[in-house]
């Protein structure tokens, strides 16, 4: 099966600019709840993602207790303990299991390697439950 019947598109999924501020990263996971979120460049490529986990610690790091000290640092500045791998847009489910094992989503990319959304872990376990269910019926 095709992964992008079940892509979200970049419409509707929260993402950060490299050019972003430490609070601005703040904010926008604030505002969609996410835990974590792509980075992309000014050309829409991608170029990793970030995690609550990565904010928490580095904020402790930098020992930053106020959130006007996070409007003067780069999103970029910001380590993170790793970066969601992606996929190009050709790719089938099943090249998608191991990486949701690791990953809240996977992001895709297309041919240039501009990011065009992503596919969610709920997504990839509800397509292997619906393929269970469907084997146990034969």
């Amino acid at each position: 099966m095709n992964i992008m019947f079940f892509l979200k598109p970049k419409s509707e999924v929260a993402y950060i600019y490299d050019y972003h501020m430490l609070r601005q990263a703040l904010e926008i996971m604030e505002y969609h709840q996410y835990s974590s979120v792509p980075i992309l460049n000014k050309e829409g490529k991608y170029i990793g993602s970030i995690t609550e986990g990565d904010l928490l610690w580095n904020l402790k790091r930098l020992n930053l207790l106020n959130l006007k000290d996070a409007e003067d640092i780069s999103i970029m500045k910001i380590s993170r303990r790793l970066d969601y791998q992606c996929v190009r847009a050709d790719s089938n489910m099943e090249d998608l299991i191991g990486r949701a094992m690791e990953q809240n989503f996977i992001p895709v990319v297309d041919d240039e390697e501009h990011f065009i959304g992503i596919i969610t872990r709920r997504d990839i376990i509800g397509y292997c439950y619906n393929k269970m269910k469907d084997s146990d019926k034969e």
